[in-house]
This record gives C-alpha cells, sequence and structure tokens, in this order.
C-alpha cells in the first residue's frame, strides 16, 4: 500500500495546546489525537527536516528526469540498457551479505497498518510483514517494541502478538508523493521522507534488538525507476545510520522492480545500495502498469484484457526471469509476486479452486528460482509456505542454487515484447466497476479492497484506469461480444453508467449511499478520458481527503 495520507481522523479531534514545540521551519496541518504527540516529537521533527533539506534538490531533479523520460517515450522512444553502464552489469561484484534475521524470505504478507490488521500479519506465520503509516507510526512503533494490542468490542477478543512473529519491513511512499500535512520551509514535506524519518528515529534502537539481531530496521522501497534514485536512498541510508551511531550498511532494503524503467537498471540499483540491498521484487502489477503508462503514445502497444496479462505472456516471464538471474548473481533475493486471491469463505469449492490457482503460481516462482513470495491474506499463507518448502527443503532461500545462467540471454526486445490477446467489452466493464470501487475505498482511507474474490490495490485500479485511457484516446475495436464496436467517450459515459448501477447493487443502497462511489466516479469519469493521462490516479484523489487546519500561532 502507498499511503498518500497520515488517516488523520476525522471525528473527536482534540484541541493541542498552542506552545507545542517544533523545529524552526516545520509545520504541521492536519487534524490528529494526543497519541500522535508520541511520533511529532521535536527531535525526530528535526530529523526529517535535516533529510528534507539535504536531500530536496536531488529528489527534485530525479523528478525533472523522470518527465524528461516521459517526453522520449511520447515522442516514440524506447526504454533500454544505458551503454554509459555496461560496465556495471557486466562487472563481477557482490552486494553485502544477507543478514541471518532475514535469510529465509519464503513467504511475505503484505497489509495495512490497522492496528489489528498489524497483529494478524505478524501473527500470521509469513517471515516477513511489510507496510506504511500517523496512526500507522503508532503502530509500528507499538509492534516494533512488541507491546501492541487490539481490544475488539465487538467480538470480546483481545488480539496480541504471538511469541513468533514475522519481521517487520516497513515501505514509505514513491519518490513522487508528497505529505501536505508537514511543511518543511514552507513547502510540503516529500513523503517517503516523513515515513522513513519517523520511523527510523523511534525505531532503529529497539528493532535491532528485537527483530534484526544488531541489523534493520528494514525496507521496501517503491516506484523507483533509475539508479540515481537507489543512489539518493542509499544517502539517506548513511546519513540516518550516521546519526544514530550504527554501522554503515545496518539498514536494509528491498526494491520493487515495479516500473519498466527499472527493469533495464536492476544492476545499477543494486550497485547503488550494495551495502544497503537485501534484494530485489517482482512487483507485476504495478509493472503492468508501468508498461501501459510509458507506452501511452504507442498505439501499437495496447495491451490485451488485464485477465490475460499474467506471468506467462513473455515479457513478464523475462522480467522475471532477468531479475532472478541479476539478484542471484548479486548475492541477494529475488522475490516473487502477489498472490492477490483471497479465502472465499461461504463457498468451499471455489475456495479450493483459488487456492489451486495460488499453488500454481507459486510453484511457478519456486522452480524458476524465486527464494520467497507475497501473498495479500493470511489465509493464503500455508499454501504459499507448503509449496516453497516442499520445493527448497530446509534451504533458507535459492540465491547460490539457482544462478539462471540462462537469462544472461533475455534482450531489451524480450523485455518490450507486445503482450497478446483479446481486447472485450467485459474488460471494459470490469476496468470500470474495479477502478470506481477501489477508488472509492481509497477515499475512505483503505489502500487495498477486496473485491470479486482477489485483493486489490493502487496498482491494480491504475491498471484499469491506464487501459481504459489507452482504448478510448485510441478508438480501441473491441473483440469477442463487443465485436466491432470502437471505444470511446459516449461508449465509456455509459458503461459507468450502467456499472454504477451494478455497484449499488452488489454493495448495497445503504453501503453505495454511505460510501463515496459518486466521488470515486467522478474521479475516474475525469481520468479516463482526459486529453493527457495523469501520472498516478492517487496524486489527484489526494486532494479529496486533504484536511488543512490555518497556519496560526498553534503549529500543531
Amino acid at each position: 500500500m502507498d499511503t498518500g495520507t497520515y488517516g488523520y481522523p476525522k471525528q473527536g479531534v482534540k484541541k493541542i495546546d498552542p506552545s507545542y514545540d517544533v523545529p524552526e521551519g516545520v509545520d504541521i496541518r492536519g487534524r490528529y489525537d494526543e497519541e500522535f504527540a508520541k511520533i511529532l516529537t521535536k527531535d525526530a521533527l528535526k530529523f526529517v527536516a535535516e533529510l528534507q533539506r539535504e536531500f530536496r534538490s536531488h529528489i527534485r531533479y530525479a523528478l525533472e528526469c523522470r518527465k524528461e523520460a516521459k517526453r522520449r517515450y511520447n515522442e516514440g522512444a524506447l526504454p533500454g540498457f544505458n551503454p554509459a553502464t555496461r560496465y556495471i552489469r557486466e562487472g563481477e561484484w557482490v552486494c553485502a551479505p544477507v543478514p541471518p534475521a532475514v535469510a529465509d524470505r519464503k513467504v511475505e504478507i503484505t497489509g495495512p497498518v490497522e492496528r489489528k490488521m498489524v497483529i494478524n500479519a505478524l501473527n500470521s506465520g509469513a517471515k516477513v510483514f511489510m507496510e506504511n503509516l500517523m496512526r500507522g507510526q503508532v503502530n509500528l512503533k507499538d509492534a516494533v517494541a512488541g507491546t501492541i494490542t487490539f481490544n475488539d468490542k465487538a467480538r470480546n477478543k483481545v488480539y496480541k502478538l504471538n511469541d513468533q512473529t514475522a519481521k517487520l519491513f516497513v515501505r514509505p511512499r514513491g519518490w513522487h508523493l508528497p505529505e501536505a500535512h508537514i511543511f518543511i520551509d514552507g513547502e510540503p514535506a516529500t513523503g517517503c521522507l516523513v515515513d522513513f524519518g519517523l520511523y527510523f528515529y523511534h525505531n532503529h534502537a529497539p528493532f535491532r534488538q528485537t527483530q534484526g539481531a544488531g541489523f534493520g530496521p528494514f525496507f521496501y522501497l517503491p516506484k523507483m525507476e533509475h539508479s540515481r534514485e537507489a543512489k539518493i536512498w542509499n544517502n539517506v541510508f548513511e546519513r540516518a545510520e550516521k546519526m544514530a551511531g550504527i554501522e554503515r550498511g545496518s539498514i536494509r532494503a528491498t526494491v520493487l522492480i515495479e516500473t519498466l524503467h527499472a527493469v533495464f537498471q536492476m544492476n545499477e540499483i543494486l550497485h547503488e545500495l550494495r551495502d544497503h540491498s537485501v534484494g530485489l521484487n517482482s512487483d507485476r502489477w504495478d509493472y503492468i502498469f508501468s508498461y501501459v503508462k510509458t507506452f501511452q503514445a504507442h498505439p501499437d502497444r495496447l495491451l490485451p484484457d488485464r485477465v490475460l496479462v499474467g506471468m506467462t505472456q513473455h515479457f513478464m516471464k523475462s522480467y522475471s526471469d532477468l531479475l532472478i538471474r541479476t539478484c542471484h548473481r548479486r548475492g541477494v533475493h529475488a522475490m516473487g509476486g502477489m498472490a492477490a486471491q483471497i479465502p472465499i469463505r461461504d463457498d468451499p469449492a471455489a475456495n479450493e479452486a483459488a487456492l489451486e490457482l495460488v499453488r500454481k503460481d507459486k510453484l511457478r516462482e519456486v522452480k524458476a528460482g524465486h527464494d520467497g513470495t507475497w501473498a495479500a491474506h493470511p489465509g493464503l499463507i500455508p499454501a504459499c509456505v507448503e509449496v516453497f518448502n516442499n520445493n527448497m527443503g530446509n534451504a533458507p532461500n535459492q540465491i547460490k542454487d539457482a544462478k539462471r545462467d540462462d537469462a544472461a540471454s533475455i534482450t531489451e526486445e524480450d523485455l518490450l515484447q507486445i503482450p497478446r490477446g483479446v481486447r472485450t467489452m467485459d474488460g471494459l466493464r470490469l476496468n470500470t466497476r474495479v477502478g470506481i470501487q477501489y477508488v472509492a475505498a481509497w477515499l475512505t482511507g483503505s489502500g487495498s479492497v477486496p473485491l470479486y474474490n482477489l485483493m486489490e490495490d493502487a496498482a491494480t485500479a491504475e491498471i484499469s484506469r491506464v487501459q481504459n485511457w489507452q482504448w478510448i484516446k485510441y478508438g480501441v475495436e473491441l473483440d469477442g461480444d463487443g465485436l466491432g464496436v470502437r471505444v470511446s467517450k459516449e461508449l465509456f459515459s455509459r458503461v459507468v453508467e450502467e456499472e454504477m448501477a451494478r455497484i449499488e447493487s452488489e454493495v448495497g443502497k445503504d453501503k453505495f449511499k454511505k460510501g463515496m462511489y459518486k466521488e470515486a466516479c467522478k474521479i475516474f469519469k475525469r481520468q479516463c478520458p482526459a486529453p493527457t493521462l495523469d501520472d498516478f490516479l492517487t496524486l489527484d484523489a489526494y486532494n479529496y481527503i486533504v484536511i488543512q487546519h490555518p497556519k496560526g500561532p498553534a503549529k500543531l
């Protein structure tokens, strides 16, 4: 989950003492309760401000480079390997050894930082729990300390941690997302520096004792497009280690290879982070989104229905195989992707069918050489663990055993091959229905939402949005039941109306009325036929949830 909000509560806001002390140049604008004072301390905010001031010019430059790359691709250029860094790709170097505490990462679970969900995820039997944070920062602090509990009065049940729990990996936001509730020197702070800075400041010492065995904290780094961005993260880590007085290389991170640009930079990214890396992850859904967005001006590279774009498509298999070879050659983990299925409690036959799909996907990953995988729900953990244990035995990973030298021949053409398949009216409808429902959930604070027996997140909603945009822009002719029909703004508008009626029927009138489906529909209906494709859906949606207090004597 990439959070674009601190999740300030909408009710029960307490007036804060105007004398609350914050560092010079820092303004906090937003609703929160007294618990946040545990996190928004003067020293923690000072550390965040120091990171912002030291690295903001580098971040701005990296984001400008992204714009320049986008301009080139929109003018017809294709991504590819950089000839200037060939020496890095062909060099014989390795990353720092993987810390013993995270040598075994066979199954990782991802989820929100809501209090009960954190406890359930850490207790799930997975090796790693990965996620992001304001209310979440409080929960993560208590989780690292081992004191997190949750009293579910409705069920008369108290949730607490088991003796053995998953290792905690925290995912900050991407470089592109601002934190509109924290201003530093008159401008919004960079979201990921806020996420990282607050979490690291409060948790580096207890984490190293309770989870890292002398290493840590551990992170997942999302939305990276170039090794220059990895270099910024490496410098941030070194700055944090120096502040904390801990050894260089203590902080460790896994980079999500979820953009088409990054697949051509995997060696370079690992090289920049070689003292702090524990691997790369093949985040397939964001990667598909990036493929469409990168080729938004290429009508010859339109994707088929999103349900047809799986890991057996040549460009996806090539991406996964090259990631495995790259990681193992450099001595770090090659993590597999998300099992998006969720348990179907009221239909045993459908539930078993869903679990079988998970088993097949995980078997493909472990046979290919992945060291571990992701699951979206605790109910999938046993099936994932079984597959990896049956094929890996007692080995913690496959770094030394699955070198994948056969993947050395993968070319730019393999990574860019146009996917095959049909484009249908059902695909257009599913995109619309899933996109609107996800945005509605996001606007109410949920970064992931179960829909049609799958866990949908921002990435799958983004695929829905950008694919609709591309089909409308180029007037795609549909196959199947819509044979001969071309996608247009008028057709899309009619589909939106019909799918909104279906959503209301499926969720019920009361939930539909209380939810933010109409607001979500406005956002989705505006973005899909827009003349210019917005880079991220959540940047637009973020404006709907930002609540700021006016500046004045009280900074908090």
